[in-house]
């Protein structure tokens, strides 16, 4: 798109280091670029996600490295250059959102180009304010407002400014699916006319799935992974990524066989007499191996199945069932603990209780080889 020509990227390269209070050393160490656009930036807890957006935004200083937009250094240790975050015009929202609760919405907006000149500023505030549908609440203060209007709010204050990246460390946290989904359609909306680079940190694999163009999985102060969020999350080669991503079941195993022919191999899972098939492996018969299958991604049946496509067919019986909003989670003993999601009109149809026998269906490809 023309548009698109001129839109700014944003180069990363930094390394960071952080003495806990116990003596342990937190280190960062990535290096990546950032187009126009929305990158999800993913991983457990712990891995860095925050850190990095401080150093990105000029709230830290990096050990070493340098941090460019089109070329031009924000940071690079080499020449002593360090930006303040004041002059990277660079946005940056928190999930506290930090609203003036004494100033209303239009005020609170207002505030981000509070030292621009008045010529044109009217039409940017007019404009910002319609782009996130808060118009209508321009009177009203932060206390008079729903946690997605105060998201917005948020969202617009920031924007206004015209900033040439845009950094978000978990805003939509604790609102529901649906107003989510809004939000991030109208942050796209907004893109789609600036094409500036969005980086945006969750560890919700839901809002990967909405928002990520592409995604940054970082574990360990590390990247580890990136791409489409398809291919980085939905066959995550670490298990605390995989835990992140929202994969319930985590099956120790051995290597019983190789069947390079058809592209498989047999795992025996535990100290039980359970195989399955799973998708070949850079291994060999005895080596030790981690599965990881998501709940959702396995079917269960009150009789036994004939005739199918998949390849894993498990007998167990039906240990706990818990509901869990509009999922309903049943752990099952096949051998090794299962955890499996039905829905609720699954549970009612089927009839599921606890103590009931059932069978297990796991196709190969839902089931992913992890390293510790």
């Amino acid at each position: 798109m023309a548009g698109e020509v001129n839109a700014p990227s944003l180069a990363v390269q930094v390394r960071f280091e952080r003495r806990a209070p116990s003596s342990s050393v937190f280190m960062l160490d990535v290096a990546f670029d950032l187009p126009a656009g929305i990158t999800i930036l993913f991983g457990p807890s712990g891995s860095g996600k925050s850190t990095l957006l401080d150093c990105i935004s000029g709230l830290l200083n990096p050990v070493e490295g340098r941090i460019s937009i089109n070329g031009d250094a924000l940071f690079d240790s080499a020449f002593s250059i360090n930006l303040p975050p004041q002059a990277r015009r660079f946005a940056y929202l928190f999930q506290s959102l930090a609203l003036f609760p004494h100033l209303t919405v239009e005020q609170n907006v207002c505030y981000g180009i509070s030292g621009h000149p008045l010529q044109g500023k009217n039409d940017r505030i007019e404009a910002i304010l319609q782009a996130f549908h808060v118009q209508s609440l321009r009177k009203r203060k932060p206390r008079e407002l729903s946690g997605g209007e105060k998201q917005r709010v948020a969202l617009a204050r920031s924007l206004v400014t015209n900033p040439r990246v845009l950094l978000l460390d978990e805003p939509l946290t604790g609102l529901e699916s649906g107003l989510k989904s809004s939000i991030v359609g109208d942050l796209r909306m907004w893109n789609a006319a600036n094409h500036i680079p969005i980086l945006y940190v969750t560890h919700n694999r839901e809002e990967v799935d909405a928002l990520g163009e592409r995604v940054i999985a970082l574990e360990h102060g590390q990247v580890v992974s990136t791409g489409i969020p398809h291919e980085v999350l939905d066959a995550p080669r670490r298990s605390r990524l995989a835990q992140a991503a929202g994969f319930e079941n985590y099956l120790e195993g051995r290597v019983l066989d190789l069947r390079g022919e058809d592209g498989v191999m047999r795992v025996g899972l535990g100290d039980s007499s359970v195989e399955i098939e799973v998708p070949l492996g850079y291994v060999s018969p005895g080596d030790g191996v981690r599965v990881a299958v998501r709940a959702g991604d396995i079917l269960l049946a009150t009789e036994r199945p004939a005739k199918l496509s998949a390849r894993n067919v498990l007998e167990g019986t039906i240990q706990a069932i818990e509901e869990r909003g509009a999922t309903v989670a049943c752990r099952v003993q096949a051998g090794v603990p299962f955890i499996v999601h039905v829905t609720r009109g699954a549970l009612r149809g089927l009839q599921l209780s606890v103590g009931q026998r059932v069978w297990l269906v796991l196709k190969t490809h839902s089931c992913h080889l992890v390293e510790e």
